[in-house]
């Protein structure tokens, strides 16, 4: 049996693995896209090399811990070195036609006179002005690191950022490691203009460190001959957690970052024109064994930095700006609660400004009637006005509390700083618990009316963070339903409180029934049998069991379709399983991210929107919120905008057996961009409602 077969043995579950990779190259595949504006393409390798990055730090360690785990007793992983060997095979094909899209918008960029050049291939004046950036600007910031000991030197690596591995040789030749130090300069220099403005020059931060190689180790090494090639180390992101009593958990995971720092390594990206001889000294001194990944590849790494790369050239370079519309069931009243008193609000971002939910709690600082703020974060921005209104409710003597999750992958650093600025403006903060990360997007707010005190709620399907509301999709739903509130309180009452008991009769929450409650709403229409119907878009789909579930519904004639941006290990189409289940992907200029869920049709419809993903850790090892929609006009917007996405002939992909990511055909129907379509159809309805 080959490693495909072996790996792949299942028929009814795609392995996530190669499914997020699939994803991956639906992002690349919005690079390769002529039809995207050139500054956007460069854009979407970043995205791509930023995913990447993160796909090894988390799914790629995952697999490497169980291939490990092989040598321990009772453990049965044998398709997991199959699994690494179908992954390694994806990437480098994946870096192949990452490198091909990228030659091809060096040319789109030259033909727009933007021009990415090497030092060696300026003219005399640009290298002039070159030396003297590097000497006054770069060359201060440059601090090598010698690898003359024959020791591992991998826990000296940032794997943040990018090294240029410099071997010098005399009779005794010396290595060493120089970080491209781009978390203190920019990347992308543009250089001033030559004989026209119209053309513009940049030089990447690394070609130039390169350049100048021998001023950095001139005075200090002899050397006949220098050569310098770029790597890039990518580490386990996972950390241990002692259980040492008398520490907090924000002491914990302080050490735990540290740690992370000198976990094991899983990939080794290189230069592909790096010689054997110098590689074989990399991989000694980085410690790389046959299971973690070693790549070959173009000349630069962190390509996660294009995410930022500059339009230094006409604005028709990048996708047009689609201006934030404002509610205007919140407009037509000065007070945020007039308007929720009055009736349900939803907004979808970034169609709609993220201002309305921070004017929420701003508003509710310095209310006179407000008596208690309750909100929890997983990711805020680095400069948060929701921080700010939260510390200045405090000022304004209202009780606040706020519930951290201090785990969120890659933001711990951050959310312990806003933990201690939150402690110290005597805000009550707290942790949730510790085998849970709480992902649910909640804040309520409690205000005296008339000597009775009722609440209102947010609850959401994305973070409240002011930047990624400009380019995530997410709903927000803004609710004074009594019901409703009582529960959401109830949540945060189960986060400080685990040990007790506690029912939601109308909220899905993780891990107390969320699980049940979808696993009953589906079972509904499986009794349906053919004139059932499920409507679901979420980011990820692996948990086994659910997909079971809905594989038994197929089998009885439910009609089910699926929107899902990342992995999906459902298999479409199988005759006699799931040849009634019809799944797409949408990428394009906005991340895709609101969890929604749909069952029946007509007067028996019911819509829930959630924080959750159906991974068995989101409903069995998070907090998560799913709550249902009440309101028929706004469960029709949902629907509505869910329809738009299904008509989706520009962006669409078809989620296969095989997952080739092909494009959803036209044919003779109309071509829809969903994303530009779902935000003249909000235009039209918030117009619609001022007008009526």
């Amino acid at each position: 049996m080959n490693f495909e077969q072996i790996a792949m043995q299942s028929t009814s579950y795609y392995p996530k693995e190669l499914s997020w990779l699939s994803f991956n190259e639906r992002v690349l595949q919005e690079a390769k896209d002529k039809n995207n504006p050139i500054i956007e393409r460069i854009r979407f390798l970043g995205i791509f090399s930023n995913n990447l990055d993160e796909f090894f730090q988390v799914r790629v360690a995952d697999v490497k811990r169980r291939i490990l785990l092989n040598k321990l007793p009772d453990t049965d992983f044998e398709e997991d070195e199959a699994l690494m060997q179908l992954i390694q095979e994806k990437v480098l094909k994946l870096g192949q036609d990452f490198n091909v899209a990228y030659e091809d918008i060096l040319k789109g960029l030259n033909e727009h006179n933007i021009h990415i050049q090497r030092p060696h291939n300026l003219s005399d004046n640009h290298q002039h002005w070159l030396g003297e950036y590097f000497r006054t600007e770069i060359l201060e910031h440059l601090s090598p690191i010698l690898l003359n000991q024959n020791k591992n030197y991998a826990e000296n690596i940032n794997d943040t950022m990018t090294y240029l591995f410099v071997e010098m040789r005399e009779e005794k030749n010396n290595y060493a490691l120089l970080e491209v130090p781009t978390n203190r300069l920019p990347r992308f220099i543009q250089l001033p203009a030559e004989k026209t403005r119209r053309h513009k020059t940049i030089v990447l931060l690394d070609d130039i460190i390169h350049f100048y190689l021998a001023d950095v180790f001139a005075n200090f090494f002899k050397f006949k001959k220098l050569r310098g090639y770029s790597i890039k180390l990518t580490r386990d992101a996972e950390y241990n957690l002692d259980d040492e009593i008398e520490e907090s958990l924000l002491d914990k995971m302080s050490k735990g970052l540290k740690q992370r720092l000198r976990s094991e390594p899983v990939r080794l990206v290189y230069d592909n024109t790096m010689p054997p001889d110098m590689l074989k000294v990399l991989r000694k001194r980085m410690g790389i064994n046959r299971f973690d990944a070693l790549i070959p590849a173009g000349r630069y790494r962190n390509f996660r930095d294009f995410l930022s790369f500059p339009n230094v050239g006409r604005r028709y370079l990048e996708n047009k700006p689609l201006p934030a519309i404002r509610s205007h069931s919140f407009d037509s009243y000065s007070s945020v609660f007039d308007a929720i008193t009055n009736d349900d609000i939803l907004l979808y971002y970034p169609y709609h400004t993220f201002n309305h939910f921070l004017n929420y709690v701003r508003q509710a600082s310095f209310d006179p009637d407000v008596l208690h703020i309750k909100v929890n974060i997983y990711r805020v921005a680095s400069h948060s006005r929701l921080i700010g209104a939260l510390i200045n409710a405090a000022k304004n003597g209202k009780k606040v509390t706020v519930m951290v999750e201090l785990k969120a992958r890659f933001d711990e650093q951050n959310n312990i700083q806003w933990a201690k600025s939150l402690d110290e403006a005597g805000i009550k903060v707290i942790f949730g618990i510790p085998s849970l990360k709480v992902h649910s997007k909640l804040c309520v707010i409690h205000r005296k009316e008339q000597g009775q005190i009722v609440s209102y709620a947010h609850i959401g399907t994305g973070n409240f963070h002011e930047k990624t509301a400009k380019i995530y999709t997410d709903f927000s739903l803004f609710t004074k339903d009594p019901a409703l509130c009582e529960e959401c309180d109830n949540v945060f009452k189960f986060i400080e409180h685990s040990y007790k008991p506690f029912t939601f009769n109308h909220l899905m929450v993780s891990p107390i029934n969320a699980r049940t409650r979808i696993y009953e709403l589906i079972e509904e229409q499986y009794q349906l049998k053919k004139s059932g119907s499920i409507f679901i878009k979420i980011n990820n789909l692996v948990d086994k069991e659910l997909i079971d579930k809905l594989y038994e519904a197929s089998q009885q004639g439910v009609k089910i379709r699926m929107i899902i941006r990342g992995m999906c290990s459902l298999v479409p189409g199988i005759k006699g399983l799931s040849d009634n289940i019809k799944i797409i992907s949408i990428v394009d200029r906005f991340l895709e991210h609101p969890r929604v869920m749909v069952f029946g049709k007509g007067e028996d419809i019911k819509v829930f929107i959630s924080s959750a993903d159906w991974m068995t850790r989101n409903l069995d090892h998070r907090v998560e919120v799913g709550t249902p929609i009440y309101s028929p006009k706004l469960q029709q917007v949902i629907i509505e905008i869910l329809e738009l996405q299904w008509r989706d002939r520009t962006k669409a992909r078809i989620i296969d057996a095989e997952q080739k990511n092909n494009y959803v055909r036209r044919g003779n129907k109309k071509k829809i961009r969903s994303q530009i379509a779902i935000h003249d159809y909000l235009k039209k309805w918030e117009a619609n409602l001022a007008n009526q």
